[in-house]
C-alpha cells in the first residue's frame, strides 16, 4: 500500500507513538546529539588556539574588548550555524516525505515545522547577540561599555551589520510564516527563504576581502548552502524521522541523490575558496590557515566515506519488510541500528567540520589584503595589460559566476545524457555538441580572454554582452536542456505522487512560467534591459560593485535564453507563436537593437564614464572612441544572430509542414483503406443476402 503523509490519518509506516515519541527519541538520540555538538566546539576551539584566532592579550595601553568578546563571537557563530542547520532540517522533512507538493502537512511534518520556528528564534537571538559582541570587538570596548546608538548604527550603516540585519529580517519572516503554512509547497518556499538568509553574511565576510573577489564569494555561497542542505538532510533522517520507518526509508532514498550533489559542491567550492584565501596551492601546506582548511577537507572526506557506505549498504535495507516478516512495516532492526549509528557518526564529523569552519572565519588568511591599489580594489583583480589578439584569446579570468554556470551546466547535461543511455534511450549528438559549444562561448565571455577585458574596456564588454545574450543562447536552446531534464529526471517513487520530473513539468505550466515565457514578455526583457541598464546610470553602479558585472552576465544569458526558447526551442512552454508571428517578432526586435547601437555610437557622453576614468588605464584612453567601437561591434554582432534565427525558424517551419503533410497523407490513406474495407464488406453482405458466392 502506498505510504502517505496526510494530516487526517496516521501515516502508514510511522510507528511512533502519538504522545511520548519526542521524549523517547530525545532519550535515545539526545546524548549522541550533545556529543556531536561537543566535538564541533572542541574542533573549533583547537583550531582557534593553534591559528591564533582566539582572544589575545592586548599590549599595554591598547584598548581591549576582553576575553568574553573574543570567545563569544566564534561561539555564537557556531550557534548560528547549528540553528540554521536545524531550521533547514526541519523544513526539509515535509519535502522528503511528501507525495505531492499540494498535499497538506501530516503529523510528522507539522511537528518538524513547529521545531523550525523554535530553532529560528534561537537563530535570531544568536545573530542579535553576536552583533553586539562584534561591535564590542570592532571598537575594542567591553560589551558593558556599549550604548544603544553605537550598536544600532552598526546594524544600519556598516555593511557587515546591514548583512546581519538582512539575515534577521529573513529569519524572522521564516519564524512568523511557519505558523501559517499548511502545504508542502509552502514549506518548500519557506526552506528556500531560510537558505537565502545564509547568503548576506557571506557577502561581507573574509571572502569579500579576498583576491578574485567574486570567485571567493560565489564559492563560499555555494559551499555554505550545499553544506547546510547536506547536514540538514542527514539530521532530518536521523532525528525527525527516527520514529517513522516507512517515511524515513522514502526520505533516505530521495535524499541520497541530493546528498551526492551536495558532497561534490561542498568539496569543490571548499578547495577553491581555500586556495583563493591562501594565495595558491602552496599556502595550503605552509600556512596555519591552509593547514586548518586541509583538516576541514580531511573531515569532509571522512564524511563522504561514511555517506557512501550509508548509501550503498544501508539505504536499500531501510525499505519496509514484507508484511509476513514485519507486521509493523518496519525494516530489520539491525539495519535501522546501522543507519542510526552511521548517520550519527556522519553528523558528528559534520559538526567538527562546522567547528573548524567557524574557527577559520576568525583566522586571518595569510594572503592579507590582496589589493595594492584602488584599481585592484574596484576590479577585484589586477588591471590586465594592453589587449592583444593572443591575450584576448588565451587570458584567464577566475570568475565565480562563470565557473559555476559552465561547470554545473556541463555536469548536469552530461549526467542527463548518461542517464538516458543507461536506460537504453538515445539523445541526439548534434544537440549535445550545440550545448557544449554554447557553454564554451559562455566560458570565453566570463572566464576567458573576453571576460578578462570585459571588466575594463567598454568595447570588450559590449562584445561579451552580445555573445552572452544573442549567440550563446541560440546554441544552448538548440541543446534542449529542459527537454533533456524532462526525460532524464526521475519520476515519482510513489503511485500518484510528484517526482522531480513532474515538479519540473508543473513549474513549466505554472503562472510565473506562463508570464516569463510569453513571447511578448521575453521580447520586452530582451530589448528593454538594454536601455534600462545602459541609459539610466545603472551600468556605472553595477560595474563599481564586485558582483554587479557578474549579475549582468547572468541577466544577459537568461534573457537571451528565454527569448530564443520562445522562438526556436522545443521545451513544453505554455505559449508558442505561429512561425510567421515568430519571424515578425524578430523583425520588430532587430531595429531596437540597431537603434541601441547607433545611440551608443552617436552619444557625446561615455556610458559608465566615471567608472572607466577611475581605472586610469594606460591604453584606450579615449572613452568615446572605445564606446564608438563597442557600439559598432554590438551592431555587427547583433545582426548576425537575428539572421541565424530567421533561418532556423524557416527551417523548422519547413520541417513542420513536411510532418503535417505526411500526417495528412497517412490519415487520408487510412481513411481510403477504411472506405475500401467498408465497400468490400457491403458487397459481401449483398452477395450473402442474394445467396450468391461470397468469394
Amino acid at each position: 500500500m502506498t505510504t502517505t503523509d496526510q494530516p487526517t490519518t496516521r501515516p502508514e509506516g510511522d510507528t511512533s507513538p502519538s504522545a511520548p515519541e519526542a521524549p523517547t527519541r530525545a532519550r535515545r538520540l539526545g546524548p549522541v546529539a550533545v556529543g556531536a555538538l561537543v566535538v564541533g566546539v572542541l574542533a573549533g576551539w583547537a583550531l582557534l588556539q593553534v591559528g591564533g584566532g582566539g582572544p589575545q592579550q592586548a599590549p599595554a595601553g591598547i584598548p581591549d574588548p576582553g576575553a568574553l568578546t573574543g570567545w563569544a563571537i566564534p561561539a555564537l557563530d557556531y550557534v548560528v550555524h547549528v540553528a540554521a542547520v536545524v531550521v533547514v532540517a526541519c523544513l526539509l522533512v515535509p519535502v522528503l516525505v511528501s507525495v505531492r507538493l499540494a498535499d497538506d502537512l501530516g503529523r510528522t511534518s507539522r511537528r518538524a515545522v513547529r521545531t523550525a520556528a523554535v530553532a529560528g528564534v534561537v537563530w535570531v537571538l544568536a545573530v542579535l547577540v553576536q552583533g553586539v559582541f562584534t561591535v564590542s570587538d570592532l571598537f575594542a570596548l567591553p560589551v558593558g561599555d556599549l550604548d544603544y546608538a553605537t550598536v544600532s548604527s552598526w546594524f544600519t550603516q556598516v555593511s557587515q551589520g546591514q548583512a546581519a540585519s538582512a539575515q534577521l529580517v529573513l529569519v524572522a519572516v521564516v519564524v512568523v510564516v511557519s505558523r501559517w503554512v499548511v502545504t508542502v509547497r509552502e514549506v518548500t518556499g519557506l526552506a528556500g527563504l531560510a537558505l537565502l538568509a545564509l547568503v548576506p553574511p557571506v557577502l561581507t565576510g573574509h571572502s569579500a576581502s579576498s583576491g578574485s573577489h567574486d570567485l571567493a564569494v560565489v564559492s563560499m555561497v555555494v559551499h555554505v548552502l550545499a553544506a547546510v542542505v547536506w547536514v540538514g538532510g542527514v539530521l532530518a533522517l536521523w532525528w525527525h524521522l527516527a520514529d517513522a520507518p516507512a517515511q524515513r526509508a522514502r526520505a533516505a532514498r530521495r535524499f541520497s541523490v541530493l546528498a551526492a550533489w551536495c558532497l561534490g559542491l561542498v568539496a569543490v567550492s571548499g578547495v577553491v575558496n581555500a586556495v583563493v584565501r591562501v594565495g595558491g596551492l602552496g599556502g595550503l601546506v605552509t600556512t596555519t590557515y591552509g593547514r586548518g582548511a586541509l583538516a576541514k577537507t580531511a573531515v569532509l572526506a571522512a564524511v563522504a566515506v561514511v555517506a557512501l557506505v550509508v548509501r550503498r549498504r544501508v539505504v536499500a535495507g531501510l525499505e519496509p519488510a514484507s508484511p509476513g516478516d514485519a507486521p509493523d512495516g518496519a525494516a530489520p532492526r539491525r539495519t535501522t541500528r546501522s543507519f542510526a549509528l552511521l548517520t550519527g557518526v556522519e553528523l558528528t564529523l559534520m559538526s567538527a567540520a562546522f567547528g573548524l569552519g567557524v574557527a577559520l572565519s576568525r583566522t586571518a588568511p595569510p594572503a592579507g589584503d590582496p589589493y595594492t591599489s584602488g584599481v585592484e580594489a574596484i576590479l577585484g583583480a589586477p588591471l590586465p595589460p594592453a589587449p592583444t589578439a593572443e591575450r584576448l584569446l588565451w587570458s584567464f579570468n577566475p570568475s565565480g559566476i562563470g565557473l559555476l554556470v559552465v561547470l554545473l551546466g556541463f555536469v548536469g547535461y552530461a549526467v542527463g545524457v548518461r542517464t538516458l543511455h543507461r536506460r537504453g534511450d538515445s539523445w541526439p549528438v548534434g544537440r549535445t555538441i550545440a550545448f557544449v559549444l554554447g557553454l564554451l562561448l559562455v566560458a570565453y565571455c566570463t572566464i576567458g580572454g573576453l571576460g578578462s577585458y570585459s571588466h575594463v574596456l567598454f568595447s570588450a564588454h559590449m562584445v561579451s554582452h552580445m555573445v552572452l545574450s544573442m549567440v550563446a543562447p541560440i546554441l544552448l536552446v538548440t541543446g534542449a536542456p529542459i527537454s533533456l531534464a524532462l526525460r532524464a529526471l526521475p519520476g515519482s517513487d510513489v503511485r500518484g505522487g510528484q517526482g522531480p520530473r513532474q515538479i519540473l513539468a508543473a513549474a513549466l505550466a505554472s503562472r510565473p512560467a506562463v508570464v516569463l515565457t510569453h513571447p511578448i514578455v521575453t521580447a520586452l526583457l530582451f530589448v528593454g534591459s538594454l536601455y534600462a541598464i545602459y541609459f539610466t546610470g545603472a551600468f556605472g553602479w553595477l560595474m563599481t560593485n564586485h558582483l554587479g558585472h557578474a549579475w549582468m552576465e547572468v541577466h544577459f544569458l537568461l534573457t537571451g535564453f528565454l527569448f530564443y526558447e520562445s522562438l526556436v526551442g522545443i521545451a513544453p512552454v505554455p505559449h508558442r507563436l505561429p512561425y510567421l508571428a515568430r519571424i515578425g517578432m524578430l523583425l520588430v526586435v532587430a531595429p531596437f537593437h540597431a537603434f541601441f547601437s547607433i545611440a551608443l555610437m552617436s552619444s557625446s557622453q561615455p556610458v559608465g564614464g566615471d567608472f572607466y576614468a577611475s581605472l586610469d588605464r594606460p591604453y584606450a584612453t579615449d572613452l568615446l572612441d572605445d564606446q564608438y567601437l563597442g557600439g559598432s561591434l554590438a551592431w555587427a554582432v547583433g545582426e548576425i544572430p537575428i539572421l541565424m534565427v530567421v533561418i532556423i525558424v524557416l527551417f523548422q517551419w519547413f520541417r513542420s509542414d513536411i510532418r503535417e503533410a505526411r500526417q495528412h497523407d497517412r490519415r487520408e490513406a487510412a481513411s481510403d483503406d477504411a472506405a475500401l474495407r467498408e465497400y468490400n464488406e457491403r458487397l459481401a453482405r449483398i452477395r450473402a443476402n442474394d445467396g450468391g458466392p461470397t468469394g
